[in-house]
């Protein structure tokens, strides 16, 4: 008889304690609030960053984490802008949450940025140099002064393209960033 009473307390204490762990599901949305700037220029891959989260995580109808409740994540991707072509990406995903007190760990989808794209900002300033190379070697010495002064432009169009040129992708502080949870995670 006091195995069986031992045996049907096991199994209560077991179900009380599945009863009380709670499950962040895959597929769950998380925003958060990067507390400071990223960027594809100085980050780093493995590089983490802090942030907060903007809305309560509510799972069957009970709040697991309110609304500033701290998160971490880390650096996925970090490629730094070329000077006339290629701009920066980044790329972030989350990594834990704190739920009811306790770091948690997650998994999520990243979060990807890309910078400005050179094409626009470069053919101004290279179309821009030939122009106006082109209008000084033409007022100066006709027609040969005009193509040798729009090629000489264009170089230095060119030039100050190089020079001015980056474009990286950044994340502000204070951005907000949505993720998705790619697994369960199971809180205790």
């Amino acid at each position: 008889m006091l195995g069986r009473t031992l045996q049907i307390s096991a199994v209560a204490v077991t179900l009380t304690l599945l009863a009380a762990a709670q499950t962040i599901p895959a597929g769950t949305h998380l925003t958060v609030r990067s507390v400071r700037e990223l960027s594809s220029g100085t980050a780093k891959v493995g590089d983490h960053f802090e942030a907060s989260l903007t809305h309560a995580l509510v799972v069957s109808g009970k709040t697991l984490a309110k609304a500033g409740a701290p998160a971490r994540g880390k650096v996925t991707l970090a490629k730094s802008s070329g000077r006339l072509h290629a701009p920066g990406q980044l790329s972030v995903r989350l990594t834990s949450l704190q739920v009811e007190g306790k770091m948690v760990p997650l998994s999520t989808a990243s979060y990807h940025l890309q910078g400005k794209s050179h094409t626009k900002s470069n053919a101004t300033k290279i179309g821009g140099g030939a122009a106006l190379g082109g209008l000084i070697g033409g007022l100066a010495g006709g027609g040969k002064g005009a193509a040798i002064g729009a090629g000489a432009g264009g170089a230095a169009g060119t030039g100050v393209a190089a020079a001015t040129g980056k474009e990286e992708a950044i994340i502000p502080a204070e951005k907000a960033m949505s993720f998705t949870t790619t697994s369960a995670t199971r809180i205790q």
